[in-house]
Order: structure tokens, then C-alpha cells, then sequence
């Protein structure tokens, strides 16, 4: 695709998106240098306003967390070097980080230093705008503390969902020529004029839109399904509120955290405060948005039934097992004021692995998995069949080979049997029976012991319950068994 381009009285033709190498620009000398924006990675310049507004939508960054324990600031740290080569790269005018930018409320320094030293790097020198919203893990008053230095380097930090923002100070009689301006601003909305780009962008911001963080009480009853369809038509109010401010010659862009209903979840997704948010349904999106890039959910995933296309972007590192297998990424989204965008999901290779290990033939397997040097940069989860117990030894043993060795569960003949009973969908009282009559020898339970063991596995249910009332275990309860 070809771009003609106008300079004063003449005439240029560019091709792919607008770009060229420096040695077509010596040649050029009737394209003037504040025309044109220079990518150091690629080498190439570009003419500004020649192609689409080029968004990068990312989420769920997790700063400071751990995995049992272990720390995984190598890990993010390698993911941020990433995420600005991919940046520059491919010549990214907006950024959107949809959420949970830290673990907990209270991140430790190295994870706020980490986060702060992205937003510097990613802003370039506020030439490339930022907008950052709050999740559930997020303190919205501490990711916005530093907002009045932020916004001079095009950076919006939006912490609660009808927090009110002003216009920057560039636009209010303060000069900040080929830089990021906030030319207009309100109630979950803001209006952003980006050097590189010919159009304006306008986005608007939900953060984490908890009970608690709207300060609403939406219903005073405590039927799930009723809550959940008053939360969803709040949802579906502020997102209009705000949408109001989209115009046809700009974007216009959503972005939020939140559980939109049929989504689905893994289990590092884990709820963090008291007025948590149920799920929302996909009507409550804005219709007349262009892209609404969302966070909360681990896993990468598209929308379906919404009026607008609307994506999870992820997180860009596997923080739970139940993640193995994920692929990783950021989505990249180019857009022109009216009409329909176009996405591609960029793949990330950052971080190690989370694999499962399931050794059957026991420890000798284990050992050598180890000497083949199996999934060598791997976080592990081992399974191991044994007939006895492991010794201090060799658990030991097997993390000093491996440091990245999390979990080691040993399964033992009976407790495969047990699971594999389970999944027969047998009562859960005839389960608990057979498992004393083989490990006791042939005894039968008392009936109290049997009645402490039903109400340990479901307080609510009355003790007079007979195995008659078939009450089966999932496959997952049998899992943990």
C-alpha cells in the first residue's frame, strides 16, 4: 500500500504505512525533519499521521508476585525489556494497560520501582501516550499518587471508577510542543492528542468497579442472580456516561477490569477484597467504542456477543499452574477514527515455563527427567508415584537439582485408587468407606466418624444424611484428593 503525502507544493509517495529508510530521506530533502518520526530499533522514519493509530493493549502484570514463595521479579523485569522492544518495534503511538499492574495493595519498593522505570521507558520522554486503570489488586490512591507528574509525560493514571480528570497542564496555557496533551478530560473519560498521530484519541476508563470503589450499594438483596443483573446495568450506565464523548473523528476506545460473564477463568485470578464484583454481562460494554481492551482474566482470550470488539489481552507471565500451556501476549491494535479495527496478537517469550510433571515409574523417572535436563528452565510441578512415604532425603535430593522445583506430591497406590473411584461418580459417604476398610484392614467407619467426615467436607449438610442421597464428588474435588 502506497501514502502520498503533501509537504507545502510537493509531493511524496511512501511505501509500507508511511515508513522509510534514512537513505530515501537524504534523498528526499523536500520532506522537512519535524515532518517525520525516526524508529531506532528499525531504523526507519515515518511520516506523522501517514497510517493508523497503533495501540498496544496489555493487563495483569502482577508486579511482586511470587510463586509459593518464589520471587518472579526476574521474570517481569524481562517481560518490561520485552514489551519496549515490541513498542518500538512496531511503532506504537498508545498504550493500555487494562489493570492489576501490581500483586497487592501494598507492592514491595522493587515491584513500584520496576513499574515506574516501565512507565518512563515506555512514554518516551511523553512522545507515546499511557493509560492505566486500576484492578481489584491495585491500591487506586497509590497507582495514582503520581499523577501531576505523570500526565507531563502523557501518562493517565486512573485509579477509581468516578474519579474526575482535568485537561494537562500543556493544554491549560503550559507549552509542551511534540509531546502527549490531554486536551480534554471528565468523569471516566479523557481525550488525547498524540504526536504521531493525526487523529485524537478518545478513551473511556472503568477501573475495578467494585461496590465499594463505587461507593453504591446496587442492591440490597442478596440473590446472586438479581445482583448480578444490577451490577451489570451500572456497568452499562457508566460505560454510556462515559462513551458520550466519542466522536466520529476520533479513536475511540474502552478499557476496564472486570469478569464479563463467559469468560473464562484459571486460578490465579483470585479475589483480593471485601465488595468484590460479580460477573458482568456483554451487553454492558459500550457499543459505540471502536476496541475495549479489558484485564482480570489470566488467559488471552476474545469476547464473544459484545457490539465492539472486545479482548482480554492476559497476563504476560503464567502465575499459576493451572496457566501451563498458555501462550503469552499483548495485543496490537491499529485504528482509524470510523472505521473497524484490525488486531494481531504479538506472542511473548518472557518468563519460564510452568510445567507439570506426572512420574508414574517414580523417583527413578524423576532423576532421569533431570539428567536429560527435561524442561530445564522450567517452574515444576511434581507428581511422583511412590509405595512409601518420601524421606527429608529425598525431597532434598530433588531440589537441590532442581531450584525450580515448587510442588512434590507424592500419590501413593491407594490414593490413585481413591481417585480413580471418585471419578466413577460413587457417594462421597462409599468413598470415605472404602477408603477406611482398606487402610484399616477390613474395619467398617462409626457412624460418628462417618458424620465427622461428611461435615467436614460440607459443613452445611445435616448429619442424618444417608448414602441413599446421592451426593457425588466432581472431578476437580477428586483431583485434590
Amino acid at each position: 500500500m502506497h501514502h502520498t503525502i503533501a509537504r507545502g507544493s510537493k509531493i511524496v509517495r511512501l511505501s509500507n504505512r508511511g515508513t522509510c529508510t534514512a537513505d530515501y530521506i537524504q534523498k528526499c530533502p523536500q520532506l522537512f525533519v519535524e515532518d517525520m518520526l525516526y524508529n531506532k530499533t528499525n531504523r526507519r522514519y515515518s511520516v506523522k499521521g501517514a497510517g493508523p493509530m497503533r495501540i498496544l493493549h496489555t493487563s495483569d502484570w502482577h508486579l511482586g508476585r511470587t510463586l509459593e514463595g518464589r520471587s518472579r521479579i526476574e521474570e517481569q523485569i524481562s517481560f518490561i525489556n520485552e514489551l519496549c522492544t515490541i513498542v518500538e518495534e512496531e511503532m506504537v503511538d498508545l498504550i493500555l494497560i487494562a489493570g492489576d499492574v501490581f500483586d497487592t495493595v501494598n507492592p514491595p519498593a522493587v515491584a513500584e520501582e520496576l513499574f515506574y522505570n516501565a512507565l518512563n521507558r515506555l512514554s518516551d520522554s511523553g512522545r507515546r501516550a499511557i493509560v492505566v486503570i486500576a484492578g481489584n489488586h491495585d491500591n487506586p490512591e497509590r497507582l495514582c499518587a503520581a499523577s501531576p507528574h505523570a500526565v507531563q509525560h502523557g501518562i493517565t493514571l486512573y485509579g477509581l471508577p468516578k474519579e474526575v480528570l482535568t485537561a494537562s497542564p500543556s493544554f491549560l496555557g503550559q507549552p509542551n510542543p511534540g509531546k502527549v496533551t490531554r486536551v480534554a478530560a471528565g468523569q471516566g473519560w479523557v481525550e488525547l492528542h498524540i504526536p504521531s498521530c493525526s487523529d485524537p484519541a478518545i478513551v473511556a476508563m472503568l477501573p475495578y468497579p467494585s461496590e465499594s470503589r463505587l461507593n453504591e450499594v446496587l442492591s440490597k438483596s442478596l440473590d446472586e442472580e438479581i445482583l448480578r443483573e444490577e451490577y451489570s446495568k451500572r456497568v452499562q450506565q457508566l460505560f454510556s456516561s462515559f462513551g458520550q464523548h466519542f466522536r466520529p473523528d476520533a479513536v475511540n476506545l474502552g478499557i476496564s477490569h472486570l469478569f464479563v460473564r463467559g469468560g473464562m477463568e484459571s486460578e490465579s485470578e483470585r479475589p483480593i477484597q471485601l465488595g468484590s464484583a460479580p460477573t458482568v454481562e456483554v451487553n454492558a460494554m459500550p457499543s459505540n467504542a471502536q476496541y475495549i481492551a479489558l484485564g482480570h482474566l489470566h488467559r488471552a482470550q476474545i469476547v464473544k456477543g459484545t457490539s465492539a470488539p472486545t479482548r482480554y489481552s492476559g497476563s504476560p507471565l503464567a502465575y499459576s499452574f493451572s496457566e501451563t500451556g498458555y501462550a503469552k501476549s499483548v495485543m496490537l491494535v491499529e485504528a482509524y477514527p470510523g472505521q473497524e479495527v484490525t488486531t494481531r496478537e504479538i506472542f511473548l517469550s518472557a518468563g519460564y515455563p510452568l510445567v507439570k510433571w506426572q512420574a508414574k515409574e517414580g523417583l527413578a523417572q524423576v532423576q532421569q527427567w533431570i539428567d536429560e535436563g527435561k524442561d530445564h528452565n522450567a517452574w515444576i510441578d511434581l507428581e511422583v508415584f511412590v509405595q512409601s512415604p518420601l524421606q527429608s532425603q529425598d525431597i532434598h535430593n530433588l531440589r537441590r537439582q532442581r531450584e525450580r522445583l515448587i510442588n512434590i506430591r507424592p500419590v501413593f497406590p491407594e490414593t490413585e485408587k481413591i481417585v480413580a473411584e471418585a471419578r466413577s461418580k460413587l457417594p462421597i459417604d462409599e468413598l470415605f468407606r472404602k477408603f477406611y476398610h482398606d487402610r484399616t484392614g477390613g474395619a467398617e467407619p462409626e457412624q460418628e466418624l462417618m458424620a465427622m467426615f461428611l461435615s467436614l467436607i460440607d459443613p452445611d449438610k445435616d448429619d442424618s444424611t444417608s448414602s441413599s442421597q446421592l451426593q457425588t464428588i466432581r472431578d476437580e474435588e477428586a483431583e485434590t484428593a
